[in-house]
């Protein structure tokens, strides 16, 4: 499979490259600076591209057969949620344009529910300085669940996700947090990015969200 992935010098970003590359596809890294790409592989393009110009990013994404989304529009940056939306938009729109069918959308875990109709992202006890970036992709996601031209997924990591060790063992969900026997939902982004090429292969979840935890 030849896959175009878009952030890749990003925390997520970086580990689905690693595993992409390790399951012997062939890898288009799309990013603002592609020489912060550490890896060499005959298998690996990089490509600089401006996620915001969908004219520009599809003549990069014509010829891909899957396009997977890891962007993030800056923790820091003040005008994070509008920027998320409009790349999240921009890629969506490039993807299509570049006739490539499959899009996995890397997101959040503010949307998943804490309880029937309750997100946590509105829980009065989600962190406020991640509140601005869930809101975003919580409301990408609305967006997206529109999209009938594109065989779109939508993935959610574990509330805790952080570096840790690839296992490949893990647990899916759709709506809700998948919680491990102590009661905690997480998983290593090196695990994610194994459920993230696992989806690729096996399209399990096509016009859907899901998540994953251990």
């Amino acid at each position: 499979m030849k896959l175009a992935l878009i952030g890749a010098t990003g925390f997520v970003g970086k580990a689905v490259l690693n595993e992409a590359l390790s399951r012997g596809y062939q890898v288009t890294a799309v990013a603002r600076n592609p020489g912060k790409v550490e890896i060499t592989n005959d298998k690996l393009t990089l490509v600089a591209a401006d996620v915001y110009n969908a004219d520009e990013l599809a003549n990069v994404l014509k010829g891909h057969d899957a396009v997977v989304n890891t962007f993030n529009a800056g923790w820091a940056n003040p005008n994070l949620y509008n920027d998320f939306i409009k790349g999240s938009e921009a890629i969506q729109q490039a993807t299509k344009k570049a006739g490539v069918k499959r899009l996995l959308v890397v997101g959040g875990a503010g949307s998943l529910y804490a309880a029937p109709g309750l997100q946590l992202v509105d829980t009065p006890q989600f962190p406020a300085e991640w509140k601005a970036g869930a809101t975003a992709a919580r409301d990408y996601l609305n967006i997206l669940k529109k999209e009938e031209e594109l065989d779109w997924t939508f993935l959610s990591p574990a509330i805790n996700l952080h570096p840790g060790e690839r296992t490949g063992k893990f647990r899916l969900g759709t709506e809700e947090p998948v919680f491990n026997e102590a009661g905690q939902a997480e998983i290593s982004v090196e695990d994610l990015a194994v459920a993230i090429i696992n989806e690729l292969k096996n399209n399990q979840f096509v016009k859907r969200r899901f998540t994953v935890g251990y």
